[in-house]
């Protein structure tokens, strides 16, 4: 198995490269997990002066023939970012190597635990969502398109699609722990419909079940009667 390094919008230099090899020890990792397929280092630059602090953004991914591991991390140049997001990644190897093999009648976490296990715990509100971040000065915003853009962008679109076999609660709750996110997109193994598991105030867990309304449907449709556009 080999380390592919690949930059996002920005060039990768040969030094980089080795220094990735030198940090992300093959050896090590596939002693923690022995079915490892692939191990993906991307790298991205963020142009905004006003991040500068967190321009260098490098994310590693490891595919196995379990679940998927994902660590990222930004700092102020590629080198500290890459060892941040190493450290959250051999975190969570071990994490998922323990959990392996002590599965059977080892005790599951409580929700106070979580802050201990899982790294970078966003702060959320009352209702289960993100708190956002205060900004000192209001920030003008314009449209463009469908999207609102504040101040002069850059505006940043990411699209993502994963392929996933359906699963319990239990595990999606499991892989938003090793993936370190704060929210885990799933499809249900009894209802075969989307669901999302997130984190919510004081890190207990709330899980949102989306199902099609037939009714719902009709009565959004041009067919369902009513005028359009004024």
């Amino acid at each position: 198995m080999d380390i592919v390094v690949k930059g996002r919008k920005t060039e990768v230099p040969e030094r980089f490269r080795k220094h990735v090899a030198e940090k992300l020890k093959l050896d090590k990792i596939q002693k923690l997990d022995g079915k490892v397929i692939s191990l993906d280092v991307e790298v991205s630059k963020e142009p905004n002066p006003r991040q500068a602090d967190r321009c260098d953004r490098v994310e590693i991914t490891l595919r196995s023939r379990g679940p998927v591991i994902r660590a990222e991390a930004a700092a102020s140049d590629p080198y500290a970012a890459l060892d941040l997001a190493a450290e959250k990644l051999d975190a969570r190897l071990r994490k998922q190597h323990d959990k392996r093999f002590s599965r059977r009648g080892a005790r599951r976490i409580s929700a106070a635990e979580v802050p201990a296990h899982v790294p970078d715990a966003a702060t959320l509100n009352g209702t289960g969502a993100t708190a956002p971040k205060e900004e000192p000065d209001a920030v003008p915003t314009k449209k463009i398109g469908s999207l609102e853009v504040q101040g002069d962008g850059p505006l940043v679109v990411r699209e993502k699609t994963h392929v996933a076999a359906p699963m319990t609660l239990d595990q999606a709750l499991y892989e938003m722990e090793l993936v370190g996110h704060d929210f885990y997109l799933f499809v249900d193994s009894e209802t075969k419909e989307p669901s999302v598991v997130y984190r919510r105030h004081a890190y207990d867990y709330g899980v949102i079940h989306l199902r099609t309304d037939t009714m719902v449907t009709e009565s959004h449709s041009p067919e369902a009667g009513g005028t359009l556009g004024g």
